[in-house]
């Protein structure tokens, strides 16, 4: 892992906007550098987001953070890969993966780590505009 990075990009429930209580809970870690979008397509699972990787010109928008304390990053990424579903219990599967992507800001690009969704899309709605709080808020209406 190339823990140099301690940048990462979030899309859904880590997102300021949702103020939920994975947000409160990572705040303390990570502060906010920009907004921002990668290259994927982002799928509504119902209870929350998948983000995919493409190549196409299709952008998820989100939030670039980076870690408070470098001495802290390992167990504040740690608690987000826990809370992501990264390392499973035996007999559950895998649902997402941190890699590293490229983060495009209006303050230029950044190395970030994302959490992808590892499942089937299959027959799942895609969400076009590639916010997911834009998307409940339309949904809410």
């Amino acid at each position: 892992m190339n823990n140099a990075i301690q940048l990462i990009f979030v899309y859904g429930s880590l997102r300021r906007g949702f103020h939920g209580p994975a947000f409160q809970y990572i705040a303390p870690y990570f502060k906010h550098l920009a907004d921002g979008k990668v290259k994927g397509k982002l799928y509504d699972l119902v209870e929350y987001p998948a983000a995919l990787p493409t190549t196409d010109d299709h952008f998820i928008i989100g939030e670039l953070y980076e870690a408070n304390s470098p001495d802290e990053f390992d167990w504040a990424i740690s608690q987000l890969d826990d809370y992501e579903g990264v390392h499973p219990e035996e007999g559950e599967v895998q649902l997402y993966e941190r890699a590293l992507t490229t983060v495009y800001t209006d303050n230029g690009e950044f190395n970030a780590w994302i959490y992808w969704y590892k499942c089937d899309v299959t027959d799942k709605p895609v969400i076009e505009s590639g916010d997911v709080l834009e998307y409940m808020r339309q949904k809410a209406k």
